[in-house]
């Protein structure tokens, strides 16, 4: 009646071992540590380099505890663990110097992070600690603005250019296109010219508001983006911002960075373990974009550039080798316009070069260029952290349809790949400034880790203390169940490596209260069984099997509103509802399946049973006390 088959009892022996190894590594703590990442495209970090500087570190007397290199989407990242903050310091400041010689344009990213202590033989099973958020493990918080007008004048900007292209494949003259705070205007010479105009553009450009102004002399045509258009820009800039900034974090290897939308146009970004607030500033700013732009290669220009004078309409970049180059001020294509980047090779040098897929529109505009400007030089402008660099100008030797377009010259297969990379990531469809920005120290994590701990702990002894005392040896049960279901969920943690934070640590203590409680019914139940009579191994029994759909219906009810919470929350609220999900699930198992395993060992291997230890039973006859002891 009350013994569990031996599968059941090898089952929990198995959650239990389970459940010790992979809440292990929670206990180890963590240790400073210096991560280096690439800082720009064209570099990638490898294993050699790792090995090289854990050497030159040795040789200036500071040793790494620990040195991890990882293979990322980004070109790797490598980091270096030490046993005190002091020796993190001094190995920044030395990689620092070491890799960056120029401060002014550095080539890698060196910041301050935290490595957990876990032994080696842990980590081969991937028993890693859990993460901890922002306000246990410290780091960098930013609160970013999003410039919308910025956006806004980037898609006009764009549909102005597609405009002009349109009305020359019609045939269309125009006398002039200046642009104009709601969008640009369009002049013409007559009145049919507009007409056909404002018919070609209607039909390719439904974004748009074309309307001809009344009571004027001039042939002009209006464009304006629609109300409904301007909010799509700023929902699209918006969204487009969080993902380029997902993609550029997660390649870092920053571990559970939060970045999510505040309001109408703020972005949160947290960076848990992240010290380094200059640091982590250039993360954010590691996107890329493209640009296609036409070469200046006219006498008057050379001269100008001799000279050192920019001509208006024309700007100055480097080309890769050190050579200045003036390109044209109106940009042709713009990252926006790319639908994929890969690696590759080039088919007639087998030099390695990146090939780009561009989108119908910018099909289009690429083959009216290239038909137009046949032995002229077209630039492909690269533009990361606000700086550009033209990887190659090639001649325009013909047409180029078809969407493909191939940059080739100056680059190896790495940093062909990392170009690709960068370039699929995508770029911040509008600028970004940080309105406020927030560092906390690992101190003051470690500080609300001790406080949240604390208060979990007093909780359990006091809960314990009650149970034993009210339940006697059975209280003894309900609180070893209790501790294997802080056990489970520690290790669950763990496993799906979910980040737990101040929020998370409140679930923890609400779990305790809620996992009791199904101890407390079924107890309650035995002894309601006892009090009618039943003899002890039958009383425990229906105890179990009564008290069990009681437990299992509460447990689901406060699991639907903590699954409403996961799905609608955000930020501290989501976080509590990780950990209290989860721990609806493990204070089931151990409440019932735990709870009665360890029941089973000690009272079902009796025979003949006369009593149980589960306190005072008050008989409803004579309103007597009898205390059932084993």
């Amino acid at each position: 009646m009350n013994r569990y088959p031996v599968w059941k009892y090898l089952m929990i022996a198995i959650v239990l071992v389970l459940g010790v190894l992979y809440t292990l590594p929670n206990f180890y703590g963590e240790a400073p540590a210096v991560q280096v990442s690439s800082g720009k495209s064209t570099l990638k970090l490898s294993p050699d380099l790792a090995e090289r500087l854990s050497s030159q570190l040795e040789a200036q007397g500071i040793k790494p505890d620990g040195v991890f290199f990882e293979e990322t989407l980004g070109g790797g990242t490598l980091k270096l663990r030490f046993n005190s903050s002091e020796e993190q310091l001094k190995a920044r400041d030395f990689l620092q110097s070491q890799l960056n010689p120029d401060p002014a344009d550095p080539d890698y990213i060196v910041a301050l992070n935290l490595l957990s202590r876990s032994p080696d033989w842990l980590t081969s099973i991937n028993a890693l600690p859990m993460y901890l958020g922002l306000d246990l493990r410290g780091g960098v918080h930013f609160l970013l603005q999003v410039d919308m007008d910025a956006a806004l004048e980037k898609r006009k900007d764009a549909l102005l250019a597609s405009a002009k292209q349109t009305l020359r494949e019609k045939d269309l003259r125009y006398a002039s296109a200046p642009r104009t705070p709601a969008g640009f205007n369009l002049t013409f010479r007559d009145a049919d010219a507009r007409n056909k105009a404002q018919a070609a553009l209607a039909k390719e450009y439904p974004d748009l508001q074309l309307a001809a102004p009344e009571n004027s002399t001039e042939f002009a045509l209006i464009a304006t983006l629609a109300p409904e258009i301007e909010q799509q820009a700023r929902e699209y800039a918006l969204r487009q911002n969080i993902t380029t900034l997902h993609n550029r974090i997660n390649e870092l290897g920053v571990a559970e960075p939060v970045i999510q939308r505040q309001g109408a146009d703020r972005i949160v970004v947290q960076l848990p373990g992240v010290q380094d607030t200059a640091k982590a500033k250039d993360i954010l700013g590691r996107t890329a974009t493209l640009e296609v732009r036409m070469v200046d290669d006219s006498p008057e220009a050379q001269s100008a550039l001799a000279s050192g004078i920019v001509p208006f309409g024309l700007e100055r970049y480097t080309e890769r080798g050190g050579r200045d180059l003036l390109l044209k001020s109106e940009v042709i294509l713009t990252g926006d316009n790319l639908t994929d980047a890969q690696a590759g090779f080039d088919n007639q040098t087998q030099e390695p070069a990146v090939h780009l897929t561009l989108d119908s529109q910018g099909s289009r505009i690429f083959r009216n260029i290239t038909a137009e400007n046949i032995g002229k030089r077209m630039a492909i402008v690269l533009i990361e952290k606000g700086k550009g660099e033209v990887v190659t100008a090639p001649v325009i030797r013909g047409e180029i349809g078809g969407g493909r377009v191939q940059i080739s010259g100056s680059m190896n297969t790495v940093e062909a790949a990392d170009l690709a990379l960068l370039l699929r990531a995508g770029s911040l469809a509008a600028p970004m400034d940080i309105i406020e920005e927030r560092t906390i120290g690992p101190s003051l994590g470690a500080d609300n880790i001790d406080k949240g701990i604390n208060s979990t702990l007093y909780g359990f002894v006091v809960l314990g203390a009650f149970m034993i005392v009210y339940y006697l040896l059975f209280g003894v049960f309900s609180v070893f169940a209790l501790a294997v279901n802080v056990m489970l969920l520690f290790a669950l943690l763990s496993v799906l490596q979910a980040t737990l934070t101040l929020p998370g640590i409140a679930a923890i203590a609400l779990t305790l209260g809620m996992a009791i409680d199904a101890n407390v019914l079924i107890n309650e139940r035995i002894r309601e069984e006892l009090r009618d009579g039943a003899q002890p191994q039958q009383a425990i029994a229906a105890g179990y099997e009564r008290a069990w759909a009681t437990i299992l219906d509460s447990n689901i009810t406060t699991l639907i509103a903590g699954l409403a919470l996961l799905i609608f929350g955000s930020g501290p609220v989501r976080g509590f509802a990780v950990v209290h999900c989860l721990g609806i699930l493990t204070s089931i198992f151990s409440a019932v399946v735990v709870s009665r395993g360890v029941v089973n060992l000690w009272y079902g291997r009796k025979k003949k049973l006369d009593s149980v230890s589960i306190g005072q039973i008050w008989r409803p006859t004579d309103g007597t006390a009898v205390a059932k002891k084993a």
